[in-house]
């Protein structure tokens, strides 16, 4: 599966469009987490422990755009975008889209 946040795939031709895809995922701070957190924040410092939820959140939320893409026979996915909210107190969404095609 070709994946672009552009609207082309270079070298390809986009011979069909399947319209939007996308795949999101909710996740929730975790306890030990927010103590490191309040740690840093302290002292300074990365908080790899957020670093890690947000890159497995959108691991997971690009995978099920791809699964949906596939399902609808694309082998690609264009103008892809990321967004993200705040669902609820310590909780997250991430979200992210794109238009589902079929390139040669």
């Amino acid at each position: 599966m070709y994946l672009s946040n552009i609207e082309t795939i270079p070298g390809k031709t986009i011979i069909s469009s399947h319209g939007i895809v996308s795949g999101s995922t909710v996740r929730a701070k975790h306890v030990g987490r927010d103590i490191m957190a309040g740690v840093k924040n302290v002292f300074g410092g990365e908080l790899k422990g957020y670093t890690e939820l947000l890159s497995e959140s959108r691991d997971q939320a690009l995978n099920r755009m791809q699964e949906e893409a596939e399902n609808l026979g694309a082998n690609a996915v264009v103008n892809i975008r990321f967004s993200t909210s705040s669902v609820t107190s310590g909780a997250s969404e991430i979200y992210v889209y794109g238009t589902a095609v079929t390139v040669k």
